[in-house]
């Protein structure tokens, strides 16, 4: 394994420079989900270049192939997937890859993602004489807008022939050193829903209320009861959010309007208490409203499930990481609200979806996700690239 390692080590260093133009180059050509067209075109031009031609597309602009090991094949398979679109952010990082796509940006490192899983597969394609079985590359389109590309894939078979035993995915995290990663056995990352509910009445002078029925006020009480979905009938043993966002009445200091229009979010992390959360809140918007003398809509768009990662696979990677890292550099991780359509894959098959150190404060790159200051420090290229291979073969040969 000592062996493996150090080749590993030595083809990040190697790969290192060419992965870097391949960020840079996808960082300054953003593309929004489900429109990756020149994204997955420039992927299957870097597949051309190391001989990679039997690739496939899936959900569009999706990109899928085999890598086959040439040790006896022990029937494993192990698929690696990297996410390819970017956010709808006006960025402002004064840098020399700077998105060229006014209004795109790489803001949640997506273009780290997807340069790399092209290092490691140069890597992979380079030491197939050092593992069994195959690996099955994803390039996934869509992660950051429902119903996520994931989902998609899954429909269109990605989890077939052949079908993975285990599947490996990495994210950036700007909270953790670059250097460093970060794993969590179980539970991971929420589960994530769009609340839409619109509230009527009847608008009129405000100061004739006794003429009204006023929206504003009936929304008001639904948003306040509605957090009883979390703190009275949701069990406290599983965290869940229940947040509002967007709340547009377009009265005026003297205008009741005739209806208000609310946005928001729900999250947690066990499907039966999601799917019993949303007829609760709907039920109980539906009837306070009618109880005050108005009516409401209210829709819940269902997005991603909670993200699980196997218990047993993810200790397993987590030793990988300390033999390839060094133990200071592997971290266990808390909770993390946020939604990630990988999680699609983690309810199909066996799962562990990592974090990878970019933060380095003393270069000034300490922004989050989602922010139009969002970068690197590309020294994470290789742990990148480096360690996502070294776990995928350390699984095919255990």
């Amino acid at each position: 394994m000592t062996e493996t390692i150090d080749q590993i080590k030595a083809l990040s260093e190697k790969y290192f420079e060419e992965i870097q133009q391949i960020r840079h180059h996808l960082h300054a050509n953003p593309e929004l989900s489900f429109h990756e067209f020149n994204t997955a075109n420039f992927i299957e031009s870097e597949l051309k270049k190391i001989g990679i031609t039997d690739f496939v597309r899936m959900a569009e602009t999706g990109i899928t192939f085999n890598i086959k090991g040439n040790l006896p094949d022990n029937g494993k398979v192990v698929a690696m997937r990297a996410d390819i679109d970017a956010l709808p952010i006006v960025e402002a990082n004064d840098v020399s890859y700077k998105s060229t796509n006014e209004g795109v940006m790489h803001a949640c490192g997506h273009d780290v993602h997807t340069s790399s899983l092209l290092g490691a597969v140069k890597i992979l394609n380079d030491l197939k004489d050092y593992f069994a079985g195959t690996v099955k590359i994803i390039f996934q389109p869509g992660e950051e807008k429902l119903p996520g590309g994931a989902s998609i894939m899954i429909d269109e078979g990605i989890l077939e022939n052949p079908k993975p035993d285990r599947i490996i995915g990495q994210h950036v995290m700007p909270l953790i050193d670059a250097g460093k990663v970060g794993f969590r056995k179980g539970m991971y990352m929420a589960s994530a829903d769009e609340i839409y509910f619109t509230v009527k009445g009847k608008g009129g002078h405000a100061a004739m209320p006794e003429n009204l029925i006023d929206p504003v006020l009936i929304t008001s009480h639904i948003i306040v009861a509605l957090q009883q979905v979390i703190s009275r009938r949701s069990s406290p043993k599983i965290p869940s959010v229940l947040s509002f966002g967007d709340v547009h009445a377009n009265g005026a200091t003297n205008v009741i309007p005739n209806e208000v229009k609310v946005k928001g979010t729900f999250r947690t992390y066990d499907e039966e208490w999601r799917a019993e959360a949303h007829q609760i809140m709907t039920d109980m918007a539906k009837g306070m409203a009618q109880a005050m003398g108005g009516d409401c809509d209210f829709e819940v768009v269902k997005g991603y499930p909670h993200l699980k990662n196997h218990p047993e696979f993810t200790d397993a990677n987590m030793q990988w990481a300390k033999e390839y890292l060094g133990e200071e550099n592997v971290q266990e991780i808390d909770l993390w609200l946020a939604g990630e359509d990988f999680a699609f894959y983690s309810h199909h098959v066996d799962s562990c979806f990592y974090r990878l150190g970019t933060r380095n404060e003393s270069k000034g790159i300490t922004s989050g996700v989602h922010t139009p200051t969002f970068d690197i420090d590309e020294s994470a290229l290789k742990i990148g690239m480096g360690l996502f291979a070294w776990l995928t073969i350390a699984e095919l040969n255990a």
